[in-house]
């Protein structure tokens, strides 16, 4: 866990008069807690346990090394009226990469709503918007990039953590407001066994998730038509195929229909005679914030992707360009 004591000033900098704050300025400090809660070494420990397998997790720990993380390289500080129209009364950056480091904090007193983000500065898919206000702050994802086989987003390149919490700054007071910030993002992975099966390209893509994050509120949303998330490949050392995305959560199970999957893989696989095999596997169980997510599978000679979980749900269809279409035994 990181430790973090950061502080701002209200009215001016730290060195700066303080005069014109008025009497009502109180100084008190803020101590931030960066709570990583994942079940990413367990997923990696039960998944991934053969000898060529062991070289995966390897590689995935490492590829996921700044995701799950609990080393908070920036914080975005902001302090919001509580009524009115909820504006910000002051924000402030701090460049941290340490476990701790101290400010001395001033604010004017009052009661705040104060939200605290960690991470987003160098997250090339992820933004801060409608932070002017609480109830509109959220984390927003870039739009998709034209691609093959249609629009897809870039996964998330770091691990993002949030924090709200009300606080009321007292005159006279020694004050120390512990602030403890979670993960708002996760992670999804497929192994795939190509079992000598001759091809050109593997693309993988996940979808079903969240595009946004709205912080004060911790609530998610999720667009009718969910993007495609690019699931990067990552070098295994040996013949296993590993594609990993880093994205938003899904869905709950009691927020879709029964029989409507929660998320997806999207596998297209360009045969030796440029033809391509899409795969769609359909997954019921939620991914969550901070989780790993880990299937398996093997490619057969159509260029199918058959996931070793016969419970999943499965679709192929062959010459996709074509649409013929064919249910997999498993």
């Amino acid at each position: 866990m990181v430790f973090m004591a950061a502080s701002l000033s209200a009215c001016s900098s730290i060195d700066d008069d303080l005069s014109d704050c008025g009497p009502e300025v109180s100084h008190f400090q803020l101590s931030y807690q960066l709570k990583l809660v994942t079940n990413m070494t367990t997923e990696l420990q039960t998944q991934l346990t053969t000898i060529t397998e062991i070289d995966v997790a390897n590689a995935l720990q490492s590829y996921l090394q700044n995701i799950f993380t609990d080393f908070a390289h920036d914080v975005d500080l902001s302090f919001y009226e509580i009524n009115g129209n909820y504006s910000r009364l002051n924000h402030d950056t701090h460049i941290m990469d340490a476990n701790q480091k101290s400010y001395t904090l001033t604010l004017p007193m009052r009661r705040y709503r104060h939200l605290a983000v960690a991470n987003i500065a160098d997250n090339k898919q992820v933004s801060l918007a409608g932070d002017n206000f609480s109830v509109t702050s959220k984390l927003l994802e870039t739009e998709g990039t034209k691609a093959v086989p249609q629009n897809y987003l870039l996964s998330h390149n770091t691990g993002l953590f949030t924090a709200r919490e009300s606080m009321e700054v007292l005159e006279g007071v020694d004050q120390t407001f512990n602030v403890r910030l979670y993960m708002a993002n996760c992670a999804a992975s497929l192994v795939i066994d190509p079992k000598g099966n001759d091809y050109k390209k593997i693309q993988v893509f996940t979808t079903g998730f969240a595009n946004s994050f709205f912080i004060n509120d911790s609530i998610y949303t999720y667009s009718d038509n969910s993007p495609l998330v690019y699931a990067e490949e990552i070098a295994t050392g040996n013949s296993l195929k590993c594609f990993t995305s880093v994205n938003f959560p899904s869905r709950d199970a009691d927020a879709v229909s029964s029989g409507t999957p929660l998320w997806q893989f999207e596998i297209y696989v360009t045969k030796n005679d440029d033809t391509i095999t899409k795969t769609v596997i359909d997954i019921d169980e939620p991914l969550k914030a901070g989780e790993l997510k880990i299937i398996k599978g093997e490619i057969d000679s159509d260029g199918a992707i058959r996931p070793y979980n016969s419970k999943l749900g499965v679709s192929v269809t062959l010459d996709w360009n074509d649409g013929g279409t064919y249910e997999p035994i498993l």
